[in-house]
């Protein structure tokens, strides 16, 4: 198949994502084409089976706001047309969907049927989608594509409950690539972050409000006062600049290290010993399987699908939101436990293998080819 792939090039879940599963369908052979406006963060290598267009906006002083979604369907209609592309798949409804739903009109008009598959990440349904500006065009988005998938059960719901949804929903849930991590053990160097008598905990965001940044420094603070540990806080955002400041007015600044964007990621979770996502909201819970996958147990709330990554008591806990005292407790004990945490570990790295990408990868395939009427 060949297949054009319009996300977010961003350190964000759902351009993560897209961009993982582009480099999967590539492997497999299939045409992958990657239209947005710079080059994915990991998509790193170009190849026959592999490209990218950039789409480019110009700045036209009559425009207050230059208009991306114009730019984007008019790309996608060159390029459908020069490389013969066969399906479009989007991540977010808006713009993206709202984009190749013009696009799929305007190759109508030429005789060429464009299928669109729409990915729901969350902050288009949960966040943006809400907004009385915005929901009849995600409303819109959603209903004209061919076919539509959400990244959990909850996010599901959340669209049925707040639209006038019409298509079929089908859950396909986010994924890690295990074969490309499972040697970061081999090479992890954790000396060179903490002592062997010291506890590493870690988050990892983008710093906005909704990742409860001034929770993750609570519990810590109320952690490090029972156990030896250390924070590693990676990521940038609007919330880095008053964490710092928290993390100074508490005496806390040489135990807490803020990275900013990393692309080690992995490296930084393979000597990990806890991951701390108290969420007001995750509509998959990316960061937390991410963790999981590289044997860190998961400290995270209850909110949205988090429930369907994080299992009570085996990968991880739960708590309710805002549960800061419950959250540190619960850290204090596992940390200081440490038969307890090497279990934990285990199990979160054999419960992270549900979602591994080979299995979710022919989930997207057998999608692809219903809205080719395969």
């Amino acid at each position: 198949m060949k297949i054009a792939i319009v996300c977010y090039p961003t350190f964000g879940g759902s351009g993560v994502v897209a961009t993982e599963l582009g480099l999967a369908l590539s492997h497999r052979g299939h045409e992958v084409h990657f239209i947005t406006y710079k080059q994915p963060v990991r998509l790193e290598v170009l190849n026959s089976s592999l490209h990218f267009h950039e789409v480019n906006v110009p700045d036209y002083p009559l425009f207050h706001y230059q208009p991306y979604e114009l730019a984007l369907s008019s790309k996608l209609v060159d390029t459908v047309k020069t490389y013969g592309i066969e399906l479009l798949h989007v991540h977010y409804a808006i713009p993206h969907a709202y984009a190749g739903y013009m696009a799929k009109q305007m190759l109508k008009d030429q005789g060429i049927d464009l299928p669109i598959v729409t990915t729901l990440h969350g902050t288009d349904v949960t966040l943006v989608g809400k907004h009385p500006f915005y929901k009849p065009a995600v409303t819109f988005s959603i209903n004209h594509s061919d076919c539509v998938t959400s990244v959990s059960e909850s996010l599901k719901q959340d669209t049925v409950n707040v639209f006038e949804v019409h298509k079929e929903i089908k859950v396909i849930p986010n994924f890690v690539d295990f074969s490309k991590h499972q040697h970061h053990d081999e090479d992890c160097q954790r000396s060179l972050i903490a002592p062997d008598d010291q506890k590493i905990i870690t988050h990892i965001s983008n710093f906005r409000k909704v990742k409860r940044i001034d929770d993750v420094i609570e519990i810590f603070y109320r952690t490090q006062k029972e156990v030896n540990a250390i924070l590693i806080m990676v990521g940038d955002g609007p919330e880095r600049l008053s964490a710092m400041e928290t993390c100074e007015k508490l005496g806390i600044e040489n135990k807490v290290k803020f990275l900013g964007k990393s692309n080690q990621v992995y490296q930084i979770l393979c000597y990990s010993d806890l991951f701390i996502l108290p969420s007001a909201s995750e509509s998959f819970g990316l960061a937390a399987l991410e963790a999981m996958m590289m044997r860190v147990p998961v400290i995270s709330t209850n909110v949205g699908g988090l429930p369907e990554v994080n299992i009570e008591g085996e990968s991880g806990y739960q708590f309710e939101l805002g549960d800061v005292e419950g959250m540190a407790q619960k850290s204090i004990a596992l940390l200081n436990d440490e038969q307890k945490l090497e279990s934990m570990k285990d199990r979160a790295y054999t419960l992270a293998k549900r979602f591994d990408i080979e299995a979710i990868v022919n989930q997207y395939v057998a999608v692809y080819k219903a809205a080719l009427g395969h």
